[in-house]
């Protein structure tokens, strides 16, 4: 498999930024939606927030990385579609890549709030730069949920356009990302397009 993306294969470094990061931001749901039940005297109390903040931290520098390498090196064409279609799928990557910033900055905002900076799993740390405003922790966190939870529904959607180019249309999209050329068929159609 090729470095860079082609007109119709993604390269091996956008496959791996798609499949490292999608079930980490999975994951990191999970996680947050589980930590929100533990009690004080939980032994997950103190150390589920850590892998939180440590791991969040880690998937933004990977979302910063896969940007840069996407505007350095565009996706492969869609595939034939209505333009209204090729307009939306657009429309919802985009929506994709902003929940993820928004809600980073959202979890930084809210674990730096009382000034402390965030211990990446003791390689590195990431200091406290904006702490203090009135209510800041409260505010980041409920957009921090609620876009988390907005997050989430994005990606089930997207999960399920995927399986729907796959198993309905019968294209090449899904075959893309998982780093797989075209089915015999679906060369064919590629080299009679106009």
């Amino acid at each position: 498999m090729q470095t860079r993306n082609t007109d119709t294969h993604y390269g091996w470094v956008a496959v791996a930024f798609h499949w490292l990061m999608a079930p980490a931001i999975i994951g990191m749901f999970a996680l947050g939606w589980w930590m929100r039940g533990l009690s004080y005297y939980d032994p997950w109390y103190r150390q589920g927030p850590e892998i939180h903040k440590a791991v969040g931290i880690i998937l933004f520098a990977l979302l910063v990385a896969r940007l840069l390498w996407r505007w350095a090196n565009p996706a492969p064409a869609p595939e034939a579609a209505p333009r209204w279609q090729q307009k939306i799928a657009g429309a919802a990557h985009g929506l994709l890549y902003l929940l993820l910033i928004v809600i980073s900055i959202a979890g930084y905002l809210i674990s730096t709030a009382d000034g402390r900076a965030i211990e990446v799993f003791n390689w590195f740390t990431v200091p406290a730069t904006l702490q203090g405003l009135e209510n800041q922790e409260d505010i980041a966190g409920t957009i921090h949920k609620w876009l988390a939870w907005t997050l989430m529904g994005l990606v089930l959607l997207h999960g399920l356009a995927a399986l729907k180019h796959h198993f309905v249309n019968r294209d090449a999209t899904l075959r893309k990302i998982l780093g797989l050329g075209p089915r015999a068929h679906e060369k064919s159609l590629q080299t009679n397009r106009p």
